[in-house]
Order: structure tokens, then sequence, then C-alpha cells
């Protein structure tokens, strides 16, 4: 199917039915990635600016110390918000910024700072949601063991206590942790995320303890916020595809999907952890970190459950008996994560993955809407009841200004019509879908990529910090507007 337009009938009145007038409209930022100000205010630093100190860890030795200086910024990009006409705003608190050593009190010049942002946002009419944990452990806690030490769930609780003692007043939406999955495989199993370490045990109880600080972290949310505060994790679940409908690439298939989504949907909604992750990873651990009464933390309810979302997976089995374990030599693999000699899939390492034929991003990521109505069609299924809101849904592209200083991305207007209208028949097909949160607001800081890569509605000029909304920023803010969607630019 084209992003660009529909091809059936019933494609084309789905495409034009508006959204509910309550929807949120929102873009998505994270601290480590816009913020700057590394060293002010009493934050200390965070596994990501150890890791961008590593030698050949980030591009161009790159890191976030700048980034867009949204700390010194931030009033001028709640206006671009409010010009743009949009009614929410996602970002992250930063960790070490509010609690430098992952212990102890707050530091109220940090929490200062986002009383402050908060506070702008609510005179703009913009509804703040608030992520509590966007992969910037405090580096004393890393150097303590990290996530795969079972003392970080209950530091990362406490945090979140301080947190809403402080805004629970004026923020209803929290989300405890963003893509859990990239902290403990990418960030404990591959390496190519902070804070860089290569141990699939390590990913696993990683994984866990994630899932046990969420429990824990929302128990202190609930003590603390007022009644009508609504609770989240945002995951970044996997549209896994079988190559073929052979058995051997049907069950490859089933394996990426228990690691990559119900080590998590396992926990959040059943309450355990299903047989087949546990076997396929036994050679590995006997998960005897999981403690007596943990599942029946991290079953903890729900108001919302995020989705991000940006490419579907094709797997197959291996043809060639490769390794099961340890460094896999087919590497860059294919699977949107990174150039790494280890795998981020443990137990998985016969598994292949293939790149999709057709569009990509900049990321080289295929372009497929079909996988966002899937994934919000599963989990209205496995999670009924239970809100949806895309927390992340974006493009990176080449964007360059034109020589009138003007920045136009129809690429990435295709992209966001194309996903837009998948939410769209998504929700007329039954899925509960509250809101969409753009990634992202600005281009900035990619993480391992660097300044490579920019995902932003809004141009920036690293060298002066200028931003500059991009034709996307404008066409996303008339959907703001309007609730329908507006029509995408031609193909050159």
């Amino acid at each position: 199917m084209s992003d660009s337009a529909p091809e059936t009938e019933a494609e084309a009145e789905t495409e034009a039915e508006a959204f509910p007038a309550d929807f949120l409209w929102g873009a998505a930022t994270s601290a480590y990635q816009i913020e700057g100000a590394v060293a002010e205010g009493g934050r200390t630093p965070s596994i990501w600016d150890t890791f961008c100190r590593t030698p050949g860890k980030v591009s161009g030795g790159d890191s976030g110390d700048i980034a867009v200086d949204h700390y010194h910024r931030w009033r001028d990009d709640v206006r671009l918000m409010a010009d743009l006409d949009l009614n929410a705003y996602r970002f992250s608190v930063s960790w070490s910024r509010v609690q430098p050593t992952g212990r102890g009190p707050a530091v109220q010049r940090g929490l200062d700072f986002y009383r402050a942002l908060v506070d702008g946002l609510l005179e703009q009419g913009i509804t703040p949601s608030l992520t509590l944990y966007h992969w910037d452990l405090p580096q004393e806690l890393e150097s303590a063991g990290g996530w795969p030490e079972r003392d970080t769930a209950h530091r990362f609780a406490d945090y979140a206590g301080l947190v809403a003692e402080a805004l629970g007043d004026r923020v209803d939406m929290w989300t405890t942790l963003n893509e859990p999955w990239c902290s403990a495989f990418l960030g404990y199993g591959s390496g190519v995320h902070a804070p860089g370490r290569t141990d699939p045990v390590a990913a696993l109880r990683a994984a866990h303890h994630l899932n046990l600080g969420h429990g824990l972290a929302a128990r202190a949310l609930r003590a603390t916020l007022p009644k009508a505060a609504r609770l989240a994790i945002s995951l970044n679940p996997s549209a896994v595809r079988a190559r073929t409908q052979s058995p051997a690439d049907l069950d490859a298939r089933r394996r990426i999907d228990a690691l990559a989504n119900r080590v998590f949907t396992g926990p959040l909604f059943k309450g355990a952890y299903d047989d087949d992750l546990l076997g396929d990873t036994a050679r590995l651990t006997d998960w005897s970190f999981v403690h007596d009464g943990d599942l029946n933390v991290t079953k903890h309810p729900l108001d919302l459950l995020g989705i991000n979302y940006y490419a579907p997976s094709v797997v197959s089995a291996t043809t060639d008996n490769g390794p099961d374990e340890g460094p896999d030599l087919r590497v860059p693999r294919p699977d949107g994560h990174g150039a790494s000699a280890h795998s981020p899939w443990p137990g998985a390492g016969s598994v292949v993955f293939h790149q999709p034929p057709g569009e990509r991003t900049a990321m080289d990521w295929s372009i497929d809407p079909t996988g966002m109505y899937d994934l919000l069609m599963r989990y209205s299924r496995e999670a009924p009841g239970v809100p949806l809101m895309i927390t992340e849904n974006g493009a990176a592209y080449d964007d360059k200004p034109a020589p009138d200083g003007s920045v136009h991305d129809p690429d990435r207007i295709r992209y966001l019509h194309g996903h837009l209208a998948a939410v769209r028949r998504a929700m007329r097909d039954g899925a509960d879908v509250r809101g969409y949160f753009l990634w992202s607001l600005l281009d900035n800081f990619e993480w391992a990529y660097g300044y490579g890569k920019r995902f932003g509605a809004v141009y920036v000029d690293y060298e002066t910090q200028a931003r500059t909304p991009k034709s996307s920023a404008r066409w996303y803010g008339e959907l703001a507007r309007t609730g329908v969607l507006p029509q995408v630019p031609p193909q050159p």
C-alpha cells in the first residue's frame, strides 16, 4: 500500500474521518537528547555522559553536553509547540539532575527546572506528559551494578516518589520507563547503547529488574499522586514477521517475539514470564534473579500503554548452523539496532534478520505502516480495557535548508500520513487509542549516531541553535488543529 494515497474506498473514508475531539496531539523528546547543561544545576554524570566519552562509542565523538540547549531555551521551545497548535508534550526527567547519586534527597534546583517547564506548558494550554526514565541512569548506580542489580529497581522507585511529590499537583500523565527493551538488550547485551556492556545474562537480569522497577515505581506513584493521575509504561514492541511460513521460520519469529515483546508484556499483563522464553534462555540462566512476589509487583494496573513504533522486523532461521550464543559474526545485522559483534537477542543467535524490500528512512528502517496497525490491534486484544497511546513514531531523513532558509521534508510527511492513517484504521476497528506523540519535536542528539540523524519536525542548526519548523511541522500542526489528516505533497 502507498503511504501517500488510500487504495480502497474504505481506506479513503477512514482517512477522511476526524479523530476524536479530545485526542492528544503532541511531540516527544528526552532529557539527554535535548537539554544539554550536563554540569549545571547540580547534575552529575549519567551513563550516557560516560558512554559518550568512551572512544569509538558515538559517531563523530559527539555527546549531549550541549545537545540543543533546551535547558536554557525551553521557553522558546514551548512557544514553538504553541505556535504549532500542539496540545500535549512528552518529555523525560533527567534522573541525575534531580537525584545526582541515584540515592538520597532531591536537588531542588533540578526539580525547579521541571517545575518551570511544566508551568510554562500549562500556561500555553499544553498537557505535560512526564517520563521518569529515558535511558539516563546516574553513573553512580551503574558503578554499583546498574540495572542487572536488584537494588536499582528500588532506587528507581524512590526517585519516582521524589518527582511525584514535586510535580504531582500539575502533571496528570506519568510514564515510568521508555523502551526498557533498549535499556536492557542494547545497553547490556549488544553494547551499542550505554553503558555498553555485552553480557547476555546481564541483559536478561536487567530486563527483569526494569520490570520490577516499573512495578515498584508505579506503587510509589499511586501512593503519592492524586487519584485522577494516569500511569503508563512506553514499550517499543516489535511487529515480528516470519520470512516464510516454514516451521523453522515461524519458530524464529516466536523466539524474537518472546525477547522483543513478551519479556515485558508477560510480567505486565499476566504476572508471568512465558515458558518458551524461559526455555529458550535456560542454557544461559535459571532466572533465579526473579524472587517470590516480584511478578505480583510487575502486574500493577496501568491506565495507559504507550506504543513506540518505527518499523517491523522480518526473521528466519539460520541456514548455516551458526552459533546460538556468543559473538555473532553476521554483523551489522539488519534488525535496526546498530552494529555490534554481540547480539541483543540472548538465546536467539540462530535467528537471521532480513531487510524488507521497499522504501527506507535515513536510519535504513523500512517504511511499513501495517506494523503500526498490527501492534495496536494485538495489544487491544492482549490488554483489553487498557487505552493505548502512540508515544513515539517518526522518521529520520537527511533534511537540509533551502536557499531561502526553509526546510521541506515531504518524505517525512508521507511517512507520518501513512502511519496516522494506520492509527485511524485501528481505531475504526476497535482499538482505543487516546493520542499520538510525534518523535521528535526537535532535531537532537540521536544516541550512538550522534548528530548525524535528524528526526525532528523542527530543524536545528547545531552551530547557532536556531530553530526552523520544517514543512512536516506545519502539516502536523494543521492535523492538530482540525483532527483530519491533511493532504500530502505529490511525489517529486
